[in-house]
């Protein structure tokens, strides 16, 4: 029902947030001169703000009600930042010339004809009682005056129910009243009707409408420590600490687990390792915590991920084999491996992807219904942008929350969420 929200259609992989707008006690623009407010915001993107759209303009408003819907892609795997600027369009006034080519002075014109242009106005009564501006039709009930003090025609109120009647094929008609005349006038009646000629809803639930019902991300994370790696001494490892630069381990867990931890209430994050030799007995290790904690992993942010990581480097020793099924077995909802190559324990892992759902992605044949893996190769973002790691990496989860939800008949909002199942 926003206008303007269709007339392009939804990027792939995206879900379509439309935005509606109010402002208050703007500034005059000068003394007694009240502001000619127009709304536009702008994305960022590669360092520049683009514009995305722009809103009508409404005419000495200092608390304007934009009736604009912007209507705009939403990514979850990406960070989007929106700038929105208030300005304010100078009015252009001309000479009114005679035909003569006598010039008038303090001209005013005139509607001679004094019809209605009517326009609509449609308001969504929220649970607390409050009316938010969803709709303005064209003018075609205001009577519209461009200077923007429009003359109230009449209202009328209803419900969703009694407007799904039309969906049926039958026209739904509501008297417009105007209430000030309502109590004047005895033989008042109406100001017209609103005739509702079609209605019709649909059900398609979205990633973005699950993370608004309340889902979050669960977020853990594991780094492969095996002696494929590389001495963490040398430069040439994969986990030297460079002072100058952040590893590509470090790079990708920033990368990812920001946009991750927007998801995540607590901002709490388990963080394991495997493949290494561990204290105190320098035994090798599939699943512990980098921490060292086995009892809580969990670390505070995506900075104490790091500053753990860190820390732990110094008190292993990198060895092998490269086995993730331990890491896979464990509690999770979104599941981050970094690794460095070849898994060593494949069979077993694809098994214990299997039965990590509950059982619920195999079928009787020993398929997965449901392909909840994504690989990425890490190499192939040396060059790229530093937003295009995250995005590869994430795009799958928002169509696996989806497809989990919608195949147990979950809508959003009617559970604690948390995230689906291992992913």
């Amino acid at each position: 029902m926003s206008e303007g929200a269709d007339s392009q259609p939804v990027a792939l992989g995206a879900s379509r947030v439309e935005l509606r707008v109010s402002c208050w006690s703007l500034p005059e623009r000068e003394a007694n001169i009240k502001p000619d407010p127009c709304l536009v915001i702008q994305l960022l993107s590669d360092g520049q703000w683009n514009e995305v759209g722009r809103s009508e303009v409404l005419h000495g408003a200092q608390n304007p009600v934009f009736a604009h819907v912007f209507a705009l892609d939403y990514f979850f795997e990406e960070m989007q930042n929106l700038k929105f600027e208030i300005v304010s369009q100078t009015k252009v006034t001309k000479e009114l010339v005679l035909p003569n080519g006598e010039i008038l002075d303090n001209s005013t014109i005139t509607d001679f004809f004094s019809k209605s242009d009517p326009f609509l106005e449609i308001y969504k009564v929220t649970v607390g009682e409050s009316e938010n501006l969803v709709w303005r039709t064209e003018c075609v009930v205001y009577d519209h005056d461009s200077s923007g003090k429009h003359d109230y025609i009449g209202e009328f109120s209803t419900s969703f129910q009694e407007m799904l009647q039309a969906s049926s094929g039958e026209e739904v008609k509501w008297d417009c009243i105007n209430h000030k005349y309502q109590e004047k006038k005895k033989n008042y009646k109406n100001s017209g009707y609103i005739v509702l000629t079609q209605c019709k809803m649909e059900k398609v639930h979205t990633f973005l409408d699950y993370i608004m019902g309340g889902l979050q991300i669960s977020f853990t994370v594991a780094i492969d420590f095996t002696a494929s790696n590389g001495d963490p001494r040398s430069e040439h490892s994969l986990h030297f600490i460079n002072p100058r630069e952040p590893n590509e381990y470090l790079k990708t867990l920033s990368s990812v687990g920001e946009i991750c931890q927007d998801y995540d209430s607590d901002k709490r994050f388990p963080a394991f390792g495997f493949g290494a030799r561990i204290p105190p007995d320098f035994e090798v290790s599939h699943d512990f915590a980098i921490n060292f904690d086995p009892e809580n992993p969990e670390c505070e942010k995506i900075l104490g991920v790091i500053e753990a990581y860190k820390r732990c480097l110094p008190q292993i020793e990198l060895y092998g084999p490269t086995n993730v099924a331990p890491i896979i077995n464990k509690k999770y909802r979104v599941l981050l491996i970094l690794t460095d190559g070849v898994v060593s324990d494949m069979p077993e892992a694809c098994d214990a992807v299997l039965n990590g759902d509950r059982g619920m992605l195999e079928t009787e044949e020993g398929r997965a219904v449901r392909d909840i893996v994504q690989f990425v190769p890490v190499r192939e973002f040396k060059k790229a942008r530093p937003n295009a790691l995250a995005k590869t990496v994430l795009a799958e989860v928002p169509k696996q929350v989806v497809e989990y939800y919608g195949s147990k008949g979950i809508p959003p909002g009617t559970q604690k969420l948390s995230s689906p199942p291992p992913q």
